[in-house]
């Protein structure tokens, strides 16, 4: 797409989100001169975009009320982005509960120009994902996602109806610092006013929000990513795992993500530490590193890890997969989770 053609589309989108606009504040906006705005409104007119300037003082631009423009105006690279991000979505579960994808997918595909929409129609139909799809897990409501959203950038307070992991229902009052998605699930945190602290909250916990009048001030250097990992990793019903790995930090960092567990550089290693649900889970992960290792606790790792290495022996000396051999391996935990 040509600049000038990029620009009158700049305008169009300007206009769209400002009920009026100056020539002047249009001109800053776009890099031009205020007779080049005027060129831009004449060819949005001569599109059927009914652009109405104005004069005098409170004069300026704008478009004619009640004028809806159609649905979708995407360049080919803007559409492939938009499928691309939905099907990516879908994938890791970064959705909410409404299954919204696959008509959202729809929807532009009917309004998009048919050569296109054939196009991108042959990227769905063939594309694979090296990457296996997650396990159905409950998701937030919509309306909790954009209430939160909306809450946090507006530095609201809100009032969550919240049930924890045991069941039991609390009324809070909460500010609400940042919005993260982590493992396949959806996580408020920020100040809670019942526990005088911060803390973090799944939100398909989440029955209810509602934001109030109050407003608060986050903390300078708040980083919701780094308090939500934080959290996770101190969740009650998890077991302390510490492990030295015999390897330098930046080969550890590159294939252990903090979201994981925590390393540390030390005289003899690098140390591990995280809480794991799973001991197994955790002695197949550190098998499949693939570095010498040792367990510094629980000592229930080590047996765990034991019996992951039997079994491993077990399997590279059968001539075959028996039954009994298939349904274990089926009931194989999977790598431990930290939320």
């Amino acid at each position: 797409m040509s600049r000038p053609a990029a620009r009158v589309l700049g305008m169009l989108e300007l206009l769209q989100a400002h009920h009026r606009l100056t020539g002047v504040e249009l001109a800053g906006r776009l890099g031009v001169d205020e007779r080049t705005v005027r060129r831009y409104a004449g060819t949005l007119t001569a599109l059927g975009v009914p652009v109405e300037a104005g004069r005098g003082r409170y004069g300026g631009y704008r478009i004619r009320p009640g004028f809806k423009l159609p649905p979708l105006m995407l360049t080919e690279d803007e559409a492939a982005a938009v499928v691309l991000g939905l099907l990516a979505a879908e994938r890791i579960g970064l959705a909410t509960e409404a299954p919204a994808t696959g008509s959202a997918l729809a929807k532009i595909s009917r309004v998009l120009p048919a050569a296109l929409a054939d196009r991108l129609a042959g990227l769905r139909e063939h594309l694979g994902f090296t990457m296996r799809p997650r396990d159905p897990r409950p998701q937030p409501a919509t309306d909790t996602l954009l209430t939160l959203g909306a809450a946090a950038r507006d530095r609201r307070r809100v009032t969550l109806d919240y049930r924890s992991w045991r069941g039991e229902r609390t009324r809070r009052r909460f500010d609400p610092y940042g919005l993260v998605f982590h493992a396949g699930r959806w996580y408020v945190t920020g100040h809670d006013h019942l526990r005088g602290q911060p803390r973090t909250f799944r939100l398909d916990r989440v029955d209810e929000v509602t934001t109030g009048a109050e407003t608060f001030t986050a903390p300078a250097g708040f980083d919701p990513v780094a308090q939500v990992t934080r959290g996770l990793a101190a969740v009650p019903y998890a077991v302390e795992v510490r492990v030295l790995l015999a390897v330098d930090l930046p080969t550890a960092s590159r294939r252990i993500p903090a979201t994981v567990a925590g390393l540390t550089e030390t005289d003899d290693g690098v140390l591990l530490h995280t809480r794991a649900e799973s001991l197994d889970g955790m002695a197949h992960l550190l098998a499949g590193l693939g570095w010498p290792f040792t367990v510094l606790t629980p000592d229930e790792l080590r047996t765990a890890v034991a019996r992951h290495a039997a079994r491993l022996a077990d399997w590279a000396t059968a001539d075959r997969l028996d039954a009994a051999r298939l349904r274990a391996s089926r009931g194989h935990p999977a790598a431990p989770r930290n939320d």
